[in-house]
């Protein structure tokens, strides 16, 4: 069966807040806070202006996630949609989850008129680079910096 992408709804809630746990733990090594994370999903899926999230589908089965954020631009006069919280299972990589789910945000984005699609990634995540290379990704000039939290 085909894979199929969605966008989520409040009731999968429980499926994100768990990928969005394991990618921390795979990418970053991080365990990340369930009183944090669980109310921050729930809040994203209840207000889309927050941002949305998307799931494949195949056979009855998530095996994978894409969530966006938001960006206004003044330079571009257009919004950007950062990706961000991509997750696919294990057992189901090297299958096309990512770029069906890439395909169908980047054609939601062409039709809501975002000038843009941007995430970041791991410098050391070599695999992801590579498939964000070839799906017409391009490395900009700049890298993240953060101040959290704010206290």
């Amino acid at each position: 069966m085909p894979i199929r992408v969605r966008e989520a709804v409040l009731a999968d809630a429980d499926v994100i807040i768990e990928f969005n746990r394991l990618l921390a733990l795979e990418t970053e090594h991080r365990a990340l806070d369930l009183h944090l994370l669980a109310p921050g999903v729930r809040e994203c899926l209840a207000d889309p202006a927050k941002g949305r999230y998307f799931l494949a589908e195949e056979d009855g089965v998530i095996p994978g996630q894409m969530g966006i954020s938001y960006e206004w631009s003044d330079w571009r006069n257009g919004m950007f949609w950062w990706i961000q919280s991509v997750y696919v299972r294990p057992e189901a990589r090297r299958r096309g989850i990512f770029r069906t789910l890439f395909q169908h945000v980047e054609t939601a984005a062409r039709a809501a008129k975002v000038i843009g699609v941007r995430l970041y990634v791991e410098e050391n995540n070599q695999n992801a680079q590579e498939t964000y290379i070839r799906l017409g990704l391009e490395r900009t000039g700049y890298f993240v910096m953060e101040k959290y939290p704010l206290d």
